[in-house]
């Protein structure tokens, strides 16, 4: 799904419900553990560690157990009740899948599988994406996945989705620098995975030349989207990589006139005594949904990462404290927000899909907002998750917590959406160890195009 530039935006495709549990996989479990389930759920753990080894492996399983079964990507949702009004059961997500990956690097580095099934899977996925529709080197938001043909997310969105394959390269570039073993089956997927970013045609993005980057491109309706990307919202990664890239770039004034918008992305608001330092679109005051804090930062590390308009471990630390100190002030008196619930983002709603943040706060907790926060806010993420655990099976599945919930209403539903579902493993694994950081920031055209844009790191 979507996640909209400016607040005012929501396609109401966005508005749809949704797909089954997905297809059973028949590789076995590391170390022959069995896949986990909600009736596994555990009552307590030994320990944090625990805690989270185990809610890793859980939303972990929902790119595992329940990807698609020809791509081996994110099905866009999964819905247990088996209610899905559009017959999209079998779509899939560029974006969603790209954080997938992530995740599905982090299990097989902690065991969750073992890295000859992560090796099949990737082998399968990039496999699928080398036949996949794809304009300019960029795939579409969603493609069907038994035929890998585009499924428009809008009657002119129906061709190449810049930023969503950007989420998704960002995924396959972390795991091109994991596998590094001697091996003919690794040595192929490298260069499989490079073919495929190195086709990627950001230049064709400027739409002929702009200093800007534009969200999509048709074959059919060409650029009547209109969608330059400018900041500040969840699309940074997209001049990082277009900067980066070893056949494609585009010229530096793309991020500073575009997406910088020549300065003006600068900002002095601070909600909560937090300054957020860059202009939050269409939330300036209060800050977005906490999406905009994970989507681009599941490969590229914050910690250090500075340029001449912010600190962008401020932005994102900032962003994460700011929504929850809001939750736990709590202007709108909702029941049950708290220190051990907190959490506002885009996501389903009790009317839909709804990007909620503090300027639209509805009453709904997300839960992926807060626990893909662990690596800026470990102290509160922490608090939510054993908050959200003590909710018990009421909001808890198969793949976990279910997408959103309610504690003002007692609203939610057995429903799952893959960006919100597989951001929580790899953004977890980057509290505790940094695995994806490292990984993706030892990119050597990564580093390339951050010191084109003028940016410094200190990792």
């Amino acid at each position: 799904m979507k996640r909209l530039l400016t607040l005012c935006l929501v396609p109401c495709a966005l508005c749809i419900a949704l797909t089954t549990t997905g297809c059973k996989s028949t590789a076995k479990a590391a170390a022959d553990e069995p896949q986990v389930t909600e009736s596994e759920r555990p009552a307590s753990f030994a320990s944090d560690d625990a805690m989270l080894d185990y809610i890793q492996q859980v939303h972990f399983n929902y790119m595992w157990d329940g990807a698609e079964p020809t791509s081996g990507l994110a099905r866009e949702r999964i819905h247990l009740d088996g209610q899905y009004p559009e017959n999209d059961q079998d779509v899939v997500t560029t974006g969603g899948s790209g954080f997938g990956i992530a995740g599905l690097i982090a299990a097989m580095d902690r065991g969750f599988i073992s890295r000859d099934q992560g090796v099949e899977r990737l082998t399968r996925i990039v496999g699928w994406l080398e036949k996949a529709d794809r304009f300019h080197g960029v795939w579409p938001h969603w493609l069907y996945g038994p035929t890998g043909k585009v499924k428009p997310f809008g009657k002119k969105d129906n061709g190449g989705d810049l930023v969503e394959s950007c989420f998704l390269m960002q995924g396959l570039l972390c795991a091109r620098q994991y596998l590094n073993r001697d091996t003919q089956a690794e040595k192929d997927l490298v260069a499989r995975i490079n073919a495929l970013w190195q086709a990627m045609e950001f230049d064709w993005y400027t739409r002929g030349g702009l200093e800007v980057l534009y969200w999509h491109w048709s074959p059919e309706y060409e650029w009547e989207m209109n969608f330059p990307l400018e900041g500040y919202n969840e699309c940074l990664i997209v001049y990082i990589l277009a900067a980066a890239s070893p056949t494609h770039t585009v010229p530096e004034a793309c991020y500073h006139k575009g997406w910088a918008r020549s300065g003006g992305i600068k900002s002095t608001a601070a909600p909560y005594d937090c300054p957020l330092e860059l202009k939050h679109n269409g939330a300036e005051a209060t800050g977005g949904p906490l999406f905009w804090a994970h989507y681009s930062w599941i490969g590229l590390d914050p910690r250090g990462l500075k340029d001449q308009y912010a600190d962008y471990w401020n932005v994102v630390h900032n962003h994460a404290l700011s929504n929850y100190k809001y939750c736990v002030d709590n202007p709108k008196n909702y029941r049950g927000y708290g220190p051990d619930c907190w959490g506002l983002t885009a996501s389903y709603s009790t009317n839909g899909y709804a990007a909620h943040c503090p300027s639209q706060d509805l009453g709904v907790i997300t839960p992926t907002a807060a626990l893909s926060s662990f690596p800026y806010t470990p102290t509160e993420s922490m608090a939510a998750l054993k908050g959200f655990y003590a909710r018990g099976e009421s909001i808890w599945g198969k793949y976990g917590f279910f997408d959103a919930f309610s504690p003002v209403s007692g609203w939610t539903l057995p429903h799952y959406l893959a960006i919100d579902q597989c951001t929580i493993a790899p953004m977890i694994e980057n509290y505790r160890t940094g695995l994806l950081w490292r990984l993706f920031m030892s990119c050597p055209e990564v580093q390339q195009g951050l010191q084109k844009l003028g940016f410094t790191t200190t990792h």
